[in-house]
């Protein structure tokens, strides 16, 4: 058994019933849509049309909100249903960067994850989805596509259907006969920065403040159109002049989708990106140094750096935790804990980093010195997992396809050591440490900086399979983020401690400084990295 939907678009007629009744059904506040009718216009005028095209959760057979979710809020059921269970929810967002159909959201009114589950409790007392009931053309059949018998199934074998963004390996069970491409892939249809249909006056999460000011450029509008009327038609006919109106539809444009739900992982997931290098850098230098033999490790490095791992990393978990939209479920993760998410299998590293950090203080300080060696390098391996695990929870996000890149886990790793070399670089400013530590780090640097310009160089201009990682790829060079990246990350954080390093590395105030620079600029590269890929709309 394997329920799903088909949506007819050549009986469509845009009324909005279905949304209306799953409204109704489910008690959805205002903001927020579980099914919606997307509306596009196409065409030049006169010769255009408008489409619909009803989009709602997919209910995939290989659902990557589920595989990502960390507490099992979301599930498959036998019947192919993927429902969710708010009470298990902790308002993480992951479930909505992993969906490539834009089908969930975080409740204003519960800060729950929700989406169209298939009107499960009417399923299970034979009746069918509420907006299946409505539609008064019989545009969307639902059933069990595995039984011959059933209408879906029938459809689905005389006529050719098409799935949304079935290249994402989802195997989505929503399919639309007479699909047209501009309703159903995003990048095919213009975005208007205003509509009058589909403003609102609040938005969801860190969309909040924008949606907003959406909402007031709206009034303002309205406002100006009024204006415009009312003086108009105060001037005496005789007297106005005349006026031609000219409507042109040269490209296909959308005229209504659910509303933009904006950066749902905003400033904490890029801090906190930033301070888990740090951390895992404190060590991870260490690490090298002992391991290669390029220098003597001492005692002092080896408090400072493990005092400084565990101080960013708590300061890493605040973050994560703030990020929450539950935040008093924290917990969730580490006690119900669903093994294929990276939120999970970071959250355990985290947490026996930080025990392995506070283990190495507490045996510097009574003295275990037969531990200290085993936990530093344990912690090194561990640390070296916390500093990468974030592009594998970036990779299980299948709605980015940025973020789908395989140097992710590199940048961060490389990350780690420039971030760990600028920490001792200022934490051993003024102190009697070896000349040889200064020009271990310097080297060091040297080596992770020309990493990381050669990783950037590829990851930016080799060309990307799909158009949304294309358009994130121009954004950063071209569009709204090329002056932080090219000032903030290249310049700031890349050439110039680079520079530093070479004509001053005798200097301890500037390679003090270099540290600095280097720490902005990783920070400003981790700010876009994680924001410009969610400015791309899912559907």
């Amino acid at each position: 058994m394997k329920y799903g939907f088909v949506i007819d678009n050549r009986k469509c007629i845009g009324c909005h019933a279905c949304t209306t009744a799953c409204k109704a059904e489910h008690e959805v506040p205002v903001g927020v849509n579980r099914t919606w009718v997307k509306q596009v216009e196409k065409g030049e005028f006169p010769d255009t049309r408008r489409l619909f095209s009803v989009m709602r959760c997919n209910h995939c057979t290989d659902a990557p909100c589920v595989t990502i979710c960390p507490t099992e809020a979301l599930f498959i059921r036998e019947d192919g249903i993927v429902d969710f269970d708010k009470d298990r929810c902790i308002g993480c967002k992951s479930c909505m960067q992993a969906c490539p159909y834009d089908a969930l959201y975080i409740d204003p009114e519960t800060h729950t994850a929700a989406k169209c589950n298939y009107c499960a409790h009417r399923i299970d007392v034979g009746l069918e989805p509420a907006c299946v009931n409505v539609c008064p053309e019989h545009a969307i059949i639902s059933g069990d596509m595995e039984n011959p018998e059933t209408e879906i199934a029938q459809l689905l074998s005389r006529h050719p259907v098409t799935a949304r963004k079935a290249e994402k390996g989802t195997n989505p069970n929503l399919f639309y006969i007479d699909a047209d491409e501009a309703s159903l892939v995003p990048a095919a249809s213009e975005k208007l920065d205003v509509s009058l249909w589909s403003s609102q006056s609040h938005g969801v999460g860190h969309f909040a403040k924008e949606a907003e000011k959406l909402a007031n450029t709206n009034v303002d509008l309205l406002g100006e159109l009024y204006k415009f009327k009312h003086e108009t038609e105060s001037v005496p006919p005789t007297q106005k002049a005349p006026r031609t109106v000219q409507v042109v539809m040269d490209q296909t444009k959308e005229v209504y989708n659910t509303p933009d739900k904006g950066i749902l992982w905003g400033w904490e997931v890029s801090a906190y990106v930033w301070t888990k290098a740090i951390s895992a850098g404190a060590i991870l230098v260490l690490v090298l140094a002992l391991l290669t033999g390029s220098i003597e490790t001492t005692s002092f490095l080896w408090a400072a750096g493990s005092i400084v791992g565990l101080v960013f990393l708590t300061l890493t978990g605040a973050l994560l935790v703030k990020d929450l939209d539950q935040p008093f479920r924290f917990a969730y993760v580490l006690l119900r804990p669903h093994w294929s998410s990276w939120l999970v299998k970071g959250g355990y590293a985290i947490t026996i980093y930080g025990g392995l950090l506070a283990l190495i203080l507490a045996a510097m300080y009574f003295e275990w010195t037969a531990l200290i060696y085993p936990a530093f390098i344990a912690a090194g391996v561990i640390a070296s997992i916390v500093a990468i695990y974030t592009a594998f929870l970036f990779a299980q996000a299948k709605g980015r396809d940025f973020w789908q890149s395989p140097t992710m886990a590199i940048h961060m790793f490389v990350h780690s050591f420039m971030a760990g070399v600028a920490v001792y670089l200022l934490i051993t400013l003024g102190t009697t440490t070896e000349p040889s530590w200064q020009q271990f780090l310097v080297k060091t640097g040297m080596i992770a900086i020309f990493i990381n310009l050669f990783t950037l160089g590829m990851d930016l201009s080799i060309t990307h399979p799909t158009q949304d990682a294309k358009e994130v790829v121009n954004m950063i060079l071209k569009g709204r983020y090329k002056t932080m990246f090219w000032i903030g990350t290249i310049l700031i954080g890349n050439v110039l401690p680079l520079l530093l390093f070479f004509t001053a590395s005798d200097s301890s105030m500037l390679c003090a400084l270099a540290g600095i620079l280097t720490l902005v600029g990783v920070y400003i590269n981790n700010h876009i990295w994680v924001e410009a890929p969610q400015r791309i709309a899912l559907s």
